[in-house]
């Protein structure tokens, strides 16, 4: 009992300077993202505007597995702070760019593309250090009420973001969107140098270097894929299919050589353990159906709703808010009886409730009902969240923590990338097919693509039977969207039934007990 409100104590001193690093880490993009327009108006390049939040993805995606293992090798405390100075640099950087030391036209607009890369390679070692950092300190079977606190955090982030992005728009200079990062971050670093304790590890074994380049080349090539796939290139156009096999090439490399690592970035025999192979998979489909679909809410509610981009972020806080209390419930639930099995189960049927429910919106719905629909997706991401995060890692040994704290946020942010890439052809296409048969094939194409249409200042100047047309489309397409995401949501609860219920964890054991806990996983 002295033990537990010890090491209670120790986590919860640890604890602000973790959140700082993952509100860090969560508000990032959203508040990039509200400032864009104004960076875009300052720095020109509007063609490399995808790029922003590309080079921050690949830097993101292609550091996270390589943060997790250097972890578990050398110690996680110096490797987080080197990823916050990482990221701090990067976002000083960023907020500098316009100096144009590149020359040209575009000369700001490729520097900040630059600088967002050094940024992301430090993000990639925020969260995922977090992860593992709490696994350290807390066994699994105390860790769900502190995920659950921890997704609590990461819901206010994503509601503050867009809140914050616009105030910074609105009565600051588009810099600070960089700026804000710098004193948050050094708070963050002062509070985990006093603060945290963990022991230092002096392993001599190399690092395996020739994995994680041929991973990260897989990556790269798979997140452009994603992203230019059916944007800047055609699906069979030859860039598409080059980097297809470049990512297939890579990838049975990467394999091979992991097979023979001494220390791999990715072990492959954590794949023989059952419940970290299914807990990938729903990882992958989590993020593929979740932030796939939810990506096209906010153009439901501008364009469709009318609702100010302001607002828009605004309404989505029905969802978050689910999202948080579940979390909260479900964290102190598997701390008090230990059973965690049914929640990925009940969280897969909720999200896919939550959206078969969107997929039934149209232009007549209102905006509290499109809350109560959101509200039902929250429920079910709330009972996802985190729980996916402490079944991978009680899935493995101790020594391998990092490593499934950096995998489970990494097959989540691939099928992301996948799924916005996905959903973005099938809006498109469908968009495309619906007006085409309202207005005529050149009417129509060119509507779907003057992308300025879709603005409310715009739609408010057109003629009343073309807006209604127009609106109509936009909804039967964002329908149908969500139509697509509920065949790979429902696929989530179908795996989750096959979870191995293993006991967590209460207090650090043995070697031998974590050896035939892993076994029992296999």
């Amino acid at each position: 009992m002295a033990e537990a409100v010890g090491r209670r104590r120790e986590v919860m001193v640890v604890l602000p300077g973790l959140m700082l690093a993952m509100v860090l880490a969560m508000l990032d993009n959203m508040i990039v993202g509200t400032a864009m327009p104004r960076i875009v108006g300052e720095l020109g390049g509007l063609s490399h505007l995808s790029w922003v939040v590309t080079a921050y993805v690949l830097g993101t995606t292609v550091s996270t597995p390589i943060w997790g293992k250097i972890g578990d090798l050398y110690g996680r405390k110096n490797i987080f702070l080197v990823s916050i100075v990482i990221f701090m640099i990067g976002s000083a950087l960023c907020g500098m760019a316009g100096s144009s030391l590149l020359g040209g036209p575009d000369g700001g607009m490729v520097e900040l593309i630059a600088f967002r890369a050094i940024q992301g390679l430090g993000a990639g070692g925020l969260m995922v250090n977090v992860m593992a950092i709490i696994g350290d300190l807390v066994p699994p079977r105390e860790r769900g009420q502190y995920q659950g606190i921890m997704a609590g955090v990461m819901s206010l982030a994503m509601i503050a973001g867009p809140l914050v992005g616009g105030f910074i728009t609105d009565h600051l200079d588009w810099r600070w969107a960089f700026y804000v990062n710098l004193p948050v971050g050094a708070v963050a670093l002062v509070l985990i140098m006093m603060n945290l304790h963990l022991p230092k590890l002096h392993n001599k074994v190399r690092i395996d270097w020739a994995g994680a380049i041929l991973l990260s080349i897989s990556i790269t090539a798979m997140v452009l894929i994603t992203t230019w796939g059916g944007n800047e290139y055609t699906w069979d156009s030859w860039q598409i299919l080059g980097l297809a096999a470049v990512a297939v090439v890579t990838l049975v490399a990467f394999i091979l050589v992991e097979r023979k690592a001494v220390e791999p970035i990715m072990p492959l025999q954590l794949f023989r353990i059952r419940n970290f192979t299914l807990i990938s998979a729903i990882g992958f489909l989590l993020g593929f159906a979740m932030f796939g679909a939810i990506n096209f809410l906010p153009l439901f509610q501008q364009t469709v709703q009318g609702a100010s981009a302001t607002n828009s972020g605004l309404l989505l806080l029905p969802m978050m808010g689910a999202a948080m209390g579940v979390s909260l419930f479900v964290g102190k639930a598997i701390t008090s009886t230990g059973k965690y099995k049914i929640y990925p189960v009940i969280g897969g049927v909720g999200m896919a409730a939550g959206m078969w429910l969107l997929s039934t919106m149209g232009v007549t719905t209102p905006a509290w009902l499109t809350g109560v629909y959101i509200a039902v997706l929250g429920l079910g991401m709330g009972f996802l969240m985190q729980t996916t995060m402490l079944i991978a890692q009680n899935s493995v040994e101790q020594k391998d923590l990092g490593v499934a704290s950096s995998a489970s946020t990494f097959f989540r942010s691939i099928g992301g990338s996948f799924g916005v890439s996905l959903f973005g052809a099938i809006f498109n296409n469908h968009l495309l097919s619906e007006l085409t048969a309202r207005f005529g094939t050149q009417a129509g194409e060119r509507i779907a693509t003057g992308g300025g249409q879709m603005d409310p200042a715009a739609l408010a100047q057109m003629p009343p039977a073309q807006r209604t047309g127009l609106l109509e489309a936009l909804a039967s397409s964002i329908s149908g969207v969500f139509w697509w995401a509920i065949a790979f949501a429902i696929v989530v609860p179908v795996l989750a039934a096959f979870i191995k219920e293993i006991p967590l964890r209460g207090s650090e054991p043995s070697d031998a007990a974590k050896q035939d806990a892993v076994k029992a996983a296999g």
